[in-house]
């Protein structure tokens, strides 16, 4: 999840028109396949999705939109009626902003539901879009890796531990057979975080001292039970109040800015302490997740990162973050000033790409040149554990060290991945899921 877009029938990301941005720190590699042979010896680029929600539609415009000559070849979903939505939502979204139509060849036969569409789809593309709720992605990025694709992959990447460490050992494999991986958190492409960062690296504000990180915001939708469904489709339609699904809306939404901490301080935190609930979201609708988290991290220098998270509409609203140092504070995204008051950067954002194209622009641009630039599995799955174990520390009321939470063995997902199947919460008689209790809760 993440801000809201102005971009017509496109979820969440606005499309721009843009040229390719040089985001991050290229892997410099031999080129590990014949550039522009792709698809029966054409520079075609064959694309499949695999999740057909907003996310994955919006990321779908974005491949169709680079200069690359990409072609959507395939979609899955665990329903067909997202597949079918995303179709017709990918088709009007590419012609009201005068991208070629053609470049979607999604035959009948090429679209997939089901928990196994996944598979289905991966053997018929080179780079493959895996945007389902995040309980899967351990799954799918495994096996798009396995089977030698390039990925772009949304955070979060996994709901608990064993899926970090599923992530982290298909990402060794990634690195080893030089395919490129993005991950979704689009600061990493983003001009004004770049250039943000590299200042703050560079020593502007001294030692970072401390951070402050936010996500606050009125929640997300709510999608209500209807007649004949089974308890795992509810579930699953209703997937982001359910942390085998979502992983909280720390996890989901939260991640992007305890990304941007650990990239600013090039580290990740040793331990996490904190508290958080359910105060107004308390109906049977929000599932299992709290309302709001706060979590105190800290890193191995000492410093400490101050995290807030909420999900309560009619509060204060606030999505950034900021940091202080021995010689100076940066308060803000593209802002950072002396310990003397100088303004030493004063960043203006408005004529810069979007870095949710941008992420998709890079990506192709070196799979069509057949160059190994992007590794982002193991830095996704870094943060993602970051955020798993600020939730560990609220649900549990208890400090979490990374290797607490790193080598947790409590596994979130069901037994079993078919519409009979229960998935491991289930509701009480008044339909009432159990809620995590501080000095109660297993968390590990």
């Amino acid at each position: 999840m993440g801000k809201k877009s102005n971009y017509k029938g496109m979820d969440r990301r606005s499309f721009v028109r843009s040229g390719s941005l040089v985001a991050g720190a290229a892997l410099l590699a031999p080129s590990f396949l014949e550039a522009k042979a792709y698809a029966f010896g054409t520079d075609e680029i064959r694309v499949g999705v695999v999740g057909c929600g907003g996310r994955g539609t919006g990321a779908a415009v974005q491949a169709l939109s680079t200069k690359q000559n990409v072609r959507l070849v395939a979609m899955g979903d665990a329903f067909m009626d997202n597949v079918d939505k995303s179709y017709t939502n990918i088709l009007k979204s590419l012609a009201e902003n005068e991208v070629d139509t053609s470049r979607v060849t999604v035959s009948p036969e090429h679209k997939f539901a089901g928990f196994d569409a996944y598979e289905k789809v991966i053997p018929l593309c080179d780079v493959v879009i895996l945007a389902t709720p995040p309980g899967f992605r351990p799954i799918h990025f495994e096996a798009a890796v396995k089977a030698g694709k390039h990925i772009f992959m949304e955070k979060p990447v996994a709901v608990d531990a064993p899926g970090i460490r599923k992530v982290l050992e298909a990402a060794a494999i990634a690195k080893q057979k030089k395919l490129n991986v993005v991950v979704g958190l689009q600061r990493h492409y983003q001009k004004q975080y770049l250039e943000w960062v590299d200042m703050l690296h560079g020593g502007a504000i001294g030692e970072i001292v401390t951070s402050h990180v936010y996500w606050n915001g009125g929640g997300v939708w709510v999608r209500p039970r209807t007649d004949g469904q089974t308890e795992m489709e509810y579930q699953m339609r209703n997937w982001y109040y359910f942390n085998w699904l979502c992983g909280d809306h720390i996890n989901e939404q939260h991640i992007h800015n305890l990304d941007v901490s650990n990239w600013v301080k090039q580290a990740y935190p040793v331990k996490a302490h904190g508290m958080g609930g359910r105060q107004v979201r308390t109906g049977k609708e929000y599932g299992e997740i709290f309302d709001h988290h706060f979590v105190e991290y800290e890193y191995a220098d000492g410093s400490r990162m101050f995290s807030q998270c909420r999900h309560m509409p009619n509060c204060a609203e606030s999505v950034t973050e900021s940091f202080q140092g021995t010689k100076g504070r940066a308060p803000e995204p593209g802002v950072i000033v002396s310990s003397t008051g100088q303004k030493l950067q004063n960043y203006d954002a408005k004529r810069d790409p979007n870095p949710y194209q941008v992420e998709h622009d890079v990506l192709f641009e070196a799979v069509a040149k057949g160059e190994y630039k992007f590794a982002d599995a193991e830095n996704g799955a870094k943060s993602t554990l970051t955020a798993i174990m600020g939730r560990m520390a609220t649900y549990s009321g208890q400090v979490i060290t990374w290797d607490n939470a790193m080598n947790s063995n409590l596994n979130l997902m069901p037994a079993k991945f078919a519409w009979d199947a229960p998935p491991q919460v289930l509701p009480d008689k008044d339909g009432f899921y159990p809620i995590a209790v501080p000095g109660k809760s297993i968390v590990l």
